[in-house]
């Protein structure tokens, strides 16, 4: 009988004993023999053997020649000393560019096997929902589901590899997190509990996970750490069970975050006892238990907590079996068994030149210019001969440990940084003074240095003024009820505009900011976010014209806290009629979603339909031409929305559905074309199910998710 049930666990892939997703005959040749060994492997462990099998870094089985599995963060590069550190994850989003993203991923995957490392706890599938109070915005990849769905199956394809590469050698297993709606709470609170309709989670959080299962073939996820409409994650059986692996098919393994099934007891006061709560996460389907520091006390698959119970209980054994299968299945397609660990030292070096210029490519995709009167920008270097670089984020020194603050959350130690300040006197080669004051500190509030700072923007010809944020003021753990700029950067930004020297702001921060002085009074704004361990030389390319930015928001910015939460994504309201505004202030975002300017100029010819009448099955296609109109070559973000006219539901009043991002010569135009089908015109209906209905759509095209940015075409469906 216990044979039976290891090989109910095996031959379906792990899904579970009654599931009939998987069946032996849609299974690989290699799946079928690995699903054999674990079978064979599970038959001779004892029951310590495979508790243990159930931490995030099990030791090697020595008896039984089960490798060590090492586990890592990896979601803008290593969180490791000597490695790559590229832009983070919003300033990815924002070069609108999926292959970019695939090959840091990949040569992620390169350093992380030279360190021994084949489990990594990234992607960020998270979709922001609007409230940028939240401190972890900088690990997504924005606020839009389909573009964090693109963004993600081209980071967990690059970096598990796809076909006869997928988890080989070159490639390691990737954890897309939070399952699911982690970011959707009432405070903007790490953590807070979530409470949404099934519509929401299906329309908003649910796409990035489905793209990464069903496309990606994501082999690891990690549940949130949040009450999910009343039943934590990490416990929910409708949640990893019947939606994850029933509905998506998922068939890899869970991870939980960390300490969250001892959370189950400690946090969310479900289970009495720790043994309680093990129970409960093994039977939703949490795999590995993940305690950071190994703190014995903090365990729950520890045979201190479970091993009296399982005896006790022994039909309850099946679960941990379940578990221990998967992990094993995992450490096979990896190539562990019977695999030699290379030599590899904390301090060793992974980072190569090319993936440096790679970083460094990546940062020049991701600025975003977000005002330019006057055409300031960029500067020429040949009509200035002095130019002032003033504020907290202009400069960071090395740090003696831990990591640079400005290359933002979960972020290693890169061989070098190059800051603001050491970019442009890079590029500047001493043509012209460069004078620099500090102007004030990000973290107090003492005006001391401003003197000195008004003094250098005086004696110069220009201005670039660098505030924003750090990791001390945004990122895990730091949500904030404000969003002005912190400290007195703000008044900085004043005192130096008094000047009426010309000035840039250049934005480093991880979160969309109210910097409604600087967009009213600031005739350049560049949105940089943190953009890695090359980021001043790419902000310095920016200023001086070798570089035309070319990235888009992927998060709409608020005027203020109370605006909030702010996105595209609305539902129609009153806003026609007047009484969907704000009584005394503008509802608009300050800079809207898609949202991104630049130093040449593009037209939009009028968007054609291949067919403009389709069935309901049917497919066409949808094509503009755009045309650069200016001097300086540049990129475009050609974006497409779809809006199904009149329903059976009610939905968004638009929704992105395709974009591409193309790099024109003056007056060199390209015709952009985006497919219509079932994935583009769906609407979840009243039963929660996927349908196309008759009707007509309005199929937008242009710069940005603004009405006025957008060209229309209207399909019929019948």
């Amino acid at each position: 009988m216990k044979k039976l049930i290891i090989a109910c666990f095996v031959i379906t892939t792990f899904i579970s004993c009654d599931s009939k997703k998987t069946t032996t005959s849609q299974m690989s040749q290699e799946d079928l023999e690995i699903a054999k060994k674990v079978e064979n492997l599970i038959s001779q462990m004892t029951l310590d053997e495979k508790i243990a099998e159930l931490t995030q870094d099990a030791p090697a089985n020595d008896r039984l020649g089960i490798p060590f599995m090492k586990f890592g963060e990896g979601l803008h590069g290593l969180w490791y000393d000597g490695v790559t550190v590229y832009p983070q994850a919003i300033a990815c989003g924002s070069t609108w560019d999926p292959e970019l993203i695939k090959k840091m991923a990949e040569q992620t995957a390169l350093e992380a096997r030279a360190l021994n490392i084949t489990h990594c706890y990234s992607p960020n599938l998270d979709v922001i929902s609007g409230d940028p109070r939240y401190g972890r915005v900088e690990e997504s990849y924005g606020e839009d589901p389909y573009l964090v769905s693109r963004m993600g199956v081209a980071f967990i394809q690059g970096m598990q590899g796809m076909g006869d590469e997928r988890l080989d050698e070159n490639h390691i297993i990737t954890t897309a997190k939070h399952f699911i709606g982690y970011p959707e709470n009432r405070r903007g609170i790490n953590g807070g509990f979530s409470d949404m309709s099934e519509r929401r989670l299906r329309e908003i959080y649910l796409p990035p996970f489905e793209a990464a299962v069903k496309e990606a073939k994501v082999a690891c996820i990690m549940p949130g750490h949040q009450d999910f409409n009343g039943v934590p994650c990490h416990m929910n059986n409708w949640l990893l069970n019947d939606v994850l692996r029933g509905e998506l098919g998922f068939d890899g393994f869970l991870v939980s975050d960390n300490n969250d099934v001892g959370r189950l007891q400690t946090m969310h006061f479900i289970p009495e006892t720790r043994t309680e709560a093990a129970i409960l996460g093994l039977k939703a389907g949490v795999d590995m238990d993940l305690v950071l520091g190994k703190h014995l006390p903090l365990y729950t698959y520890h045979s201190t907590i479970l091993k009296d119970t399982l005896e006790k209980n022994p039909d309850l054994v099946k679960y941990v079996d379940q578990s221990a299968a998967r992990i094993l299945t995992a450490k096979y397609k990896l190539g562990l068994f019977g695999s030699k660990l290379k030599e590899a030292k904390t301090d060793t070096v992974v980072s190569t030149k090319e993936h440096q210029e790679y970083a460094y490519e990546m940062a020049k995709k991701a600025i975003v210019l977000l005002k330019n009167d006057n055409n300031l920008l960029p500067l020429n270097l040949d009509k200035i001969k002095s130019l002032a670089v003033i504020g907290p984020n202009a400069h960071e020194e090395r740090p003696a440990k831990g990591t640079y603050s400005l290359l933002g959350g979960y972020s290693g130690l890169p061989p070098y940084y190059v800051s603001v300040l050491d970019g442009l006197k890079n590029k500047v080669e001493g043509k012209i003074k460069i004078n620099y004051a500090q102007g004030c500190q990000l973290m107090n509030n003492s005006k001391e240095g401003f003197s000195d700072a008004v003094a250098a923007a005086k004696k110069s010809d220009a201005v670039v003024l660098v505030v924003g944020g750090s990791r001390r003021t945004g990122g895990e753990g730091v949500d904030r009820d404000d969003l002005d700029l912190y400290g007195v950067q703000n008044e900085l930004v004043e005192a130096i505009n008094k000047t009426g020297k010309p000035v840039i702001v250049v934005l480093i921060n991880g979160r969309p900011l109210s910097i409604n002085y600087i967009a009213q009074n600031i005739p350049s704004i560049l949105e940089t976010w943190y953009l890695g361990m090359r980021s001043g030389d790419a902000i310095a390319d920016a200023i001086f014209g070798d570089v035309n930015p070319g990235g888009k928001l992927t998060v709409s910015f608020p005027r203020s806290v109370g605006q909030i939460p702010v996105t595209y994504l609305e539902r129609p309201d009153f806003i026609g009629t007047g009484k969907g505004q704000y009584g005394f202030s503008d509802k608009s975002p300050l800079f809207p979603f898609g949202y991104g300017l630049s130093y040449t100029t593009f037209e939009y010819g009028s968007p054609k339909l291949e067919s403009a009448t389709i069935n309901v099955d049917g497919t066409t296609s949808i094509s503009v031409d755009v045309t650069n109109t200016g001097n300086f070559i540049g990129d475009e973000v050609v974006q497409m929305y779809v809006r199904d006219d009149y329903a059976s539901v009610g939905r968004y009043l638009k929704m992105l559905k395709g974009f591409e991002r193309i790099t024109l010569k003056p007056g060199g135009t390209k015709t952009v074309t985006f497919n219509l089908g079932f994935n583009e015109l769906n609407v979840l209906n009243q039963d929660m199910k996927k349908v196309v209905e008759p009707g007509t759509f309005t199929i937008s095209v242009g710069t940005s998710s603004l009405e006025k940015d957008l060209h229309t075409a209207i399909l019929t469906v019948k």
